[in-house]
């Protein structure tokens, strides 16, 4: 038996639904204590199999100050997990976070959000899809490699990360501490497609000022809800037009790859007061190679124009603030090894042809390929569709195909050491 069949032989699937399991009930938001408590577990994890295990106290100022960072949460502790197997060789790196967003209301949900639930064959609950169900195949797929007896030529590292929601804290920090390598496969869900293109958003924060004044006498003030509306429209037009016409090639099937989306909207303190100011904010998205400083500029302008048309706001100009999490688009050349080899055991694993497709959600790809200088892609299990709210699942055929197709690739990219020590 080859080292292929004998590492897919010794997945251990019911350790992988029990960790998920485990996993899920930890809620480890970010820049709350489960934060690190789940850190610890996976640390704990990869030690107990016998991993090289790289465990730090993340420096959370000196991290600030790097031209790359962005968090929308403040943070007093990060901590950093890498495991790896192997020396020496082609490196690999998978790279999985552990943070989620709120569960929201729970009412909405069918089942527990911080309990896994296994129904209609899949796994429901919050971070199954995002990340911790591409989280634990990368895990176990190492684990079945260990298990397998197999030595690599290389290595393959796993990198457990916090704050990929709100920024990137933990890819960065791995990054900037060496964590870097030839390769590496970011488990995100893409539906079990490859996507060696991501693309970019930024979030932005502006506000529109306004004028007070009692509910009773509205006329006198300047109702800051009234400005916002030309302003929002002229933002859907400059949408509309961003996402008209030619696409790159791998984005061609979503119908506004480059979206920009108001998530809050803030304004007024009182029910009969006249609002002082408005404040919105959402999320920019940016089409990959173009410069940045441009489509920021392209941005401030709809809104400065929006504002000029009228009297009020041309002599009290919104305002406009890049905050939070700053996304930057990234892409991997197709016919990288990383590429062509993850989709070639996608292929073998699923028995179907590899699909190519840009990923519109900001990820850490940006990090690893534009700080680390390491090619990377996305691939991982679940539709992202069904991220971020009620009912979060990941198909648990999706997990064995993806835990599949990352020893596949880990094996084939990192290869594997004959007996007398030589690579074969």
């Amino acid at each position: 038996m080859n080292a292929v069949a004998r590492a897919i032989r010794s997945i251990d699937h019911d350790g992988l639904l029990a960790t998920l399991e485990e996993l899920v009930a930890i809620q480890s938001l970010g820049g709350k204590p489960g934060e690190i408590e789940i850190q610890e577990r996976v640390a704990s994890r990869l030690d107990s199999w016998g991993c090289d295990v790289d465990a730090w106290e993340i420096d959370m100022a000196a991290l600030a100050t790097h031209p790359a960072f962005s968090a929308e949460l403040d943070r007093a502790r990060g901590l950093g997990v890498v495991g790896s197997i192997g020396v020496g060789g082609r490196s690999l790196i998978l790279n999985g976070h552990t943070d989620v967003v709120p569960a929201g209301d729970h009412a909405n949900w069918t089942h527990d959000p911080w309990r896994a639930t296994v129904a209609h064959g899949r796994v429901y609950g919050r971070g199954t899809v995002d990340m911790k169900g591409g989280l634990v195949c990368g895990l176990f797929a190492i684990k079945a490699i260990i298990d397998a007896g197999i030595s690599l030529a290389g290595r393959v590292s796993l990198q457990s990360v916090i704050g990929e929601e709100d920024g990137g804290t933990g890819t960065l920090a791995s990054v900037l501490r060496g964590h870097t390598g030839d390769g590496a496969i970011i488990m995100e869900p893409t539906g079990l497609a490859i996507a060696p293109v991501q693309a970019g958003c930024f979030n932005f924060r502006v506000i529109v000022p306004g004028k007070a004044a009692h509910g009773a006498i509205r006329y006198e003030g300047v109702d800051p809800i009234e400005k916002f509306i030309p302003i929002y429209e002229a933002i859907l037009e400059f949408e509309r037009t961003r996402n008209t016409g030619p696409h790159h090639e791998l984005f061609q099937t979503y119908p506004a790859p480059y979206p920009i989306a108001v998530g809050t909207i803030r304004a007024g303190v009182w029910a009969s007061t006249v609002a002082e100011q408005l404040t919105f904010e959402g999320r920019y998205g940016i089409v990959p190679g173009e410069d940045l400083d441009h489509a920021r500029n392209q941005f401030e302008d709809v809104v400065r124009n929006a504002a000029a048309g009228d009297p009020w706001l041309r002599d009290n100009p919104p305002s406009v603030s890049w905050w939070g999490g700053q996304f930057e688009p990234a892409i991997t050349a197709a016919d990288h090894d990383v590429v062509t080899m993850t989709s070639q055991a996608l292929a073998e694993a699923a028995g179907r042809p590899a699909e190519l497709r840009g990923m519109p959600f900001g990820a850490d790809m940006r990090l690893l390929v534009n700080e680390g200088s390491t090619p990377t892609v996305m691939f991982g299990p679940g539709d992202v569709r069904v991220a971020h709210y009620a009912d979060e699942y990941v198909p648990i055929d999706d997990l064995s195909i993806c835990t599949e197709t990352l020893i596949r690739t880990i094996l084939e990219f990192c290869g594997v050491e004959n007996a007398d020590g030589s690579a074969g």
